[in-house]
């Protein structure tokens, strides 16, 4: 199958795609319980009477979650309501053990709202019908190797944690605008601290429905809805088969079923699950043991005042403000910590390309090594500020100051400390280097009569020998003074 960005929609055929995004908030217990909800648990060991549905329990809303769900309700620009209800949904699976789960229908805490994508180097917004709060169900465990062979087992440490479900507008096209919304807004939960949306733990998952239409035609197509996307290549994926599937068929002469579909990727196809259902299948109504949620003007402009400024206006400014380059801009603000850590330094310095060249080259090289997170590392805007005034004032040579940032990184320790306790600092005392540059010309007379001859570039080849004997501490600057005044 070819990858998305090779997707080509068939000729005279248009898709409708809208996404539903179920993110888990960062709260340490769940929506409607005091059980935590840490990934990795033993099975069945956080949970309440509350999260299986004892009788005579009843449910209490988690403070924390609504906050976090605002926070990104304002974020997005979404109208948040000041009154909203949850209600009941209904449906039997061994992985809902109330037999219904505790969501949001005709009252949701915000409606509207958009996600900011770019795309080949065009922005523009995805709106947004809503997003509301709900729970999440258990996890079913169907691995052999786990449950035995044969039968399925339920792990009901998930059940009951705090979700928002995100629901876009039908107003995505293409595979490629699909995986820019989802990876637009997963940042922009990262941002925000709403949410890990770690996608290996389940944090961050992604339903999509997949119409096609004739171009002109303005009724929606029947809608299919993908399953099991738990990477944003495989949304890709599975939507352009999607696609593909439709227009085949309905070229054919065929009709689309409404139906829930799995996704194979190692196959490459979609199978159906089950008939979609519509909302009167779940029998809604009004949670009785839950009071109507109630947010206040003055929480909402307390949250609003807190909220981090979005990566896409932090790009335009760097590259507004700061002459940072767009690809730099991209980077940079990838990840928050390194933003902000990016931010620090630029603030102590002023130097925005420098600092930029040492966290795209150094800081992230060193994230990736480690595994570790940013904030996980012993290093400091400080340090890196530190270790760039030493090269500045010519005390460390730029390859020098590299090793002296490896070992930063790993041990927190000053650069200054380091330089030291290494030998590294620079050597610039001229009577050394004229000693050292004199015994490199004397053991290379061919490169000399070279040089004199005209070949003036094999300076570099001087330069190069000098650093070497100098075990890479010679100041280049003085160096290259030295040696146009020896070989002239």
């Amino acid at each position: 199958m070819a990858e998305p960005g090779a997707f080509k929609m068939p000729s005279g055929w248009e898709a409708v795609i809208g996404l539903e995004v179920h993110a888990q908030l960062k709260t340490e217990s769940k929506l409607f319980s005091s059980a935590p909800h840490a990934f990795g648990a033993a099975p069945n060991t956080q949970t309440t009477e509350v999260d299986v549905g004892l009788p005579g329990v009843l449910p209490v809303l988690n403070e924390k979650a609504v906050e976090l769900a605002v926070r990104l309700a304002l974020a997005l620009g979404c109208k948040v309501h000041p009154v909203s209800v949850f209600a009941r949904k209904h449906y039997f699976y061994p992985d809902l053990p109330k037999g219904y789960q505790i969501s949001q229908y005709e009252e949701p805490y915000c409606t509207d709202g958009a996600v900011p994508i770019e795309l080949d180097g065009e922005t523009r917004q995805i709106a947004l019908t809503r997003i509301h709060m709900e729970e999440d169900a258990a996890k079913n465990i169907h691995d052999d190797a786990v449950t035995g062979g044969g039968v399925t087992h339920v792990d009901l440490n998930r059940a009951g944690a705090p979700l928002v479900e995100i629901v876009s507008t039908p107003t995505i096209h293409t595979p490629d605008e699909a995986g820019a919304y989802l990876r637009s807004l997963r940042q922009i939960l990262r941002y925000l601290d709403v949410s890990d949306a770690d996608l290996e733990k389940g944090q961050f998952r992604c339903d999509a429905n997949v119409s096609v239409r004739r171009i002109g035609d303005t009724k929606l197509g029947t809608r299919t809805e993908l399953k099991n996307l738990n990477s944003f290549r495989f949304v890709e994926r599975a939507i352009a088969s999607e696609i593909r599937r439709q227009v085949d068929l309905l070229e054919g002469g065929g009709t689309i079923e409404q139906q829930t579909m799995h996704w194979d990727d190692r196959a490459g196809v979609a199978t159906p699950m089950r008939t979609k259902e519509q909302a009167d299948d779940y029998r809604y109504f009004p949670d009785p043991d839950l009071p109507p949620l109630r947010v206040s003007p003055d929480t909402l402009e307390r949250i609003r005042a807190s909220l981090p400024e979005l990566p896409q206006v932090r790009r335009a400014r760097y590259c507004a403000e700061l002459g940072i380059p767009s690809y730099d801009a991209a980077v940079l603000t990838e990840d928050r910590d390194v933003s902000e850590f990016f931010e620090a330094a630029v603030r102590a310095c002023g130097q925005p390309k420098v600092v930029s060249n040492w966290i795209m080259r150094d800081v992230l090289a060193t994230m990736t090594e480690s595994g570790r997170a940013l904030r996980e590392l012993p290093i400091t805007p400080a340090h890196l500020v530190d270790l760039l005034a030493l090269v500045d004032a010519g005390r460390i040579t730029a390859g020098s100051a590299r090793e002296v940032f490896a070992e930063m990184a790993k041990t927190g320790e000053r650069p200054e400390a380091i330089m030291r306790a290494r030998g590294l600092e620079a050597v610039s005392d001229t009577g050394e280097l004229e000693r050292l540059a004199r015994a490199v010309i004397d053991a290379n007379p061919a490169q000399l009569a070279k040089y004199r001859a005209g070949e003036t570039k094999l300076l570099n080849f001087f330069l190069g020998q000098v650093m070497k004997s100098s075990g890479g501490k010679a100041d280049p600057a003085v160096l290259r003074e030295i040696l146009g005044r020896l070989l002239a």
